[in-house]
């Protein structure tokens, strides 16, 4: 992604919209630190997430200005709108708290109250304690959601590119469904789907492949390993594809063989689960409800134990680790569904004891009067001979 992947004037609707919500909360400034935010506000996917980095976005007209390490200031500034880029360390030892505090000064945040992205993956609790000391604790306010949550909502713009996203995944996963047979491993099957998706167009996926097969099928998040495919091998297999940084994921149940009774049952109440989940998705309802109609019909199979993940979530532009945005399908989720938010629905059933799991994965546009479903491939379980 860079500046040029959307119209100017996308961009500043989107600073406008996050200003106005700062306001809403008093916040004088903003630090964000997550890389889909710098990318939703400046455009720019530079790698500098491997670091500490943060974009300063004032309440008022002040210019965006971002922190980075010094390799990526080049990047920064041919393929962003930030209006000042800073660089930290290069080829020197260089403390990032220490640019920062200069910045701060610099800027005007000292005293102010500041808004500050607390990131897991992307904020290392040492930086965030010297942060939380500069700018003083009294004046720092968590403001890890602001922008995760203005962006759930999609334009025009970025859901065609997540459509184009669902085509290079469906081409993805008919290509893997050519090349499953017994006597391939299980990442010579990986290598297949990401031969097709980088020549069909796209980029890395925030998040590896999940591909599991035999005993391993229980496993909810198992990567490829150098496994060999067997006849009667029950397996799943997900993965991610990009179009400018903005995701859709798909998860698909196979069995090389015939498959047992048990596997066909557990297959059946996934879909049955994923079934009423899409029932469910409408404009205006809750998260929550989403969740208790996949909950409800695995409950009901006896099979309730054995949720050991979440029903689904909304999905964005993505940087490793993950393509997730704040939306879960979870109970006790704040979030309701509003037209124009992509969002996955993979109700699973993972039974260790068995070694057999079941889950598949589709991504949904939430529309006014419903749904409408993105990759296209056909749900029903691959079945092999």
């Amino acid at each position: 992604m860079s500046k040029d992947d959307f119209p100017v004037a996308e961009f500043s609707e989107r600073l406008g919209r996050v200003r106005r919500a700062m306001a809403a909360r008093n916040l004088d400034w903003l630090v964000a630190v997550h890389p889909v935010s710098i990318l939703w506000l400046t455009g720019s996917e530079a790698k500098s997430y491997q670091e500490f980095q943060c974009l300063f976005v004032g309440a008022n007209d002040e210019p965006l200005t971002v922190l980075v390490r010094a390799g990526e200031v080049n990047e920064l500034e041919a393929e962003s709108i930030a209006d000042r880029v800073v660089g930290w360390g290069g080829g020197v030892s260089e403390n990032p708290l220490d640019a920062f505090a200069s910045l701060a000064h610099d800027l005007g945040l000292i005293g102010r109250r500041v808004g500050l992205e607390v990131q897991g993956a992307y904020l290392h609790p040492y930086h965030y304690l010297g942060l939380r000391d500069l700018l003083g604790p009294d004046r720092l306010v968590d403001a890890t959601s602001l922008i995760a949550d203005l962006k759930l909502v999609k334009s025009a713009t970025e859901l065609d590119y997540v459509r184009q996203a669902a085509r290079m995944a469906d081409d993805a996963m008919a290509a893997f469904h050519d090349e499953l047979a017994a006597g391939k491993t299980e990442l010579q099957l990986a290598g297949r789907i990401y031969e097709t998706l980088l020549s069909r167009g796209s980029g890395i996926a925030a998040s590896p492949i999940n591909l599991v097969s035999g005993p391993r099928s229980a496993f909810s998040h198992g990567a490829p390993t150098t496994r060999v495919m067997r006849r009667g091998d029950f397996g799943n297999v997900e993965f991610g594809a990009t179009c400018r940084r903005y995701t859709a994921t798909l998860g698909r149940q196979f069995v090389l063989g015939e498959p047992s009774r048990r596997m066909v049952e557990l297959y059946d109440v996934v879909r049955l689960a994923s079934d009423a989940m899409l029932a469910s998705i409408a404009d205006g309802v809750a998260a929550t409800a989403v969740h208790e109609a996949a909950r409800r019909v695995i409950a009901d199979a006896g099979l309730d134990r054995h949720r050991v993940h979440l029903s689904g979530y909304g999905l964005g532009p993505g940087f490793p680790p993950t393509w997730a945005e704040p939306l879960h399908f979870l109970d006790r989720s704040s979030y309701t569904l509003q037209a124009g938010m992509v969002v996955t629905v993979e109700p699973p059933v993972f039974v260790g004891e068995e070694g057999l799991g079941a889950r598949l994965i589709d991504n949904v546009l939430v529309t006014a009067t419903g749904h409408a479903t993105l990759a296209q491939y056909r749900r029903e379980l691959m079945v092999v001979s």
